[in-house]
């Protein structure tokens, strides 16, 4: 836990005047895909992603290849929460497929590891957790965006059990 501290801690005094984007999401959590037991739950989250990037990975022309961080939490409808930090890649998905830069749809992967409380909720098999997201985005006209995400939460067998959770919301950007 004292590591998971100072990870966000160095995350937030890095970047704490960079511009970035705050996100709102609202979705369901546990959703099931393949007709098993059906415990989902709503899901709320909340990020907030910093643009400065801390890593350059790719050719500079290329913005996909920056590594930036955010932090988050996200609430479940069972009282769970789970507090995380990590890295994100955005991308124009015009420029990605096509090398033309249409500004309008964007691809943000994500990666984040946090501590987990179940509250009443699903027992994962540990308080440490990691979250991968696939997020896809439309930006609007006033440069607020609006889309959708695909996330799973796994312990990365690091418990007695693994048994994750796939989250799918939809989310509201805002730049800051």
């Amino acid at each position: 836990m004292k590591i998971l501290a100072l990870f966000i801690t160095l995350f937030l005094s890095f970047n704490m005047f960079a511009k970035g984007i705050n996100v709102f999401g609202i979705g369901v959590y546990d959703i099931k895909f393949d007709g098993s037991e059906d415990k989902s739950t709503p899901d709320f989250r909340y990020e907030r992603r910093f643009d400065k990037s801390i890593f350059d990975i790719g050719p500079e022309e290329d913005n996909f290849f920056f590594l930036k961080p955010f932090i988050g939490i996200e609430y479940t409808g069972d009282d769970a929460f789970y507090l995380l930090s990590g890295i994100y890649l955005e991308d124009e998905l015009g420029q990605l497929l096509t090398g033309e830069s249409g500004k309008k749809l964007y691809f943000s992967p994500s990666f984040g590891v946090g501590y987990y409380n179940n509250g009443s909720g699903k027992n994962l098999g540990n308080d440490l957790q990691f979250r991968t997201t696939l997020e896809f985005n439309y930006k609007l006209k006033n440069n607020n965006r609006i889309g959708i995400s695909l996330g799973h939460i796994s312990n990365a067998n690091l418990g007695d059990k693994n048994p994750g959770a796939e989250i799918i919301s939809l989310n509201y950007q805002v730049p800051y």
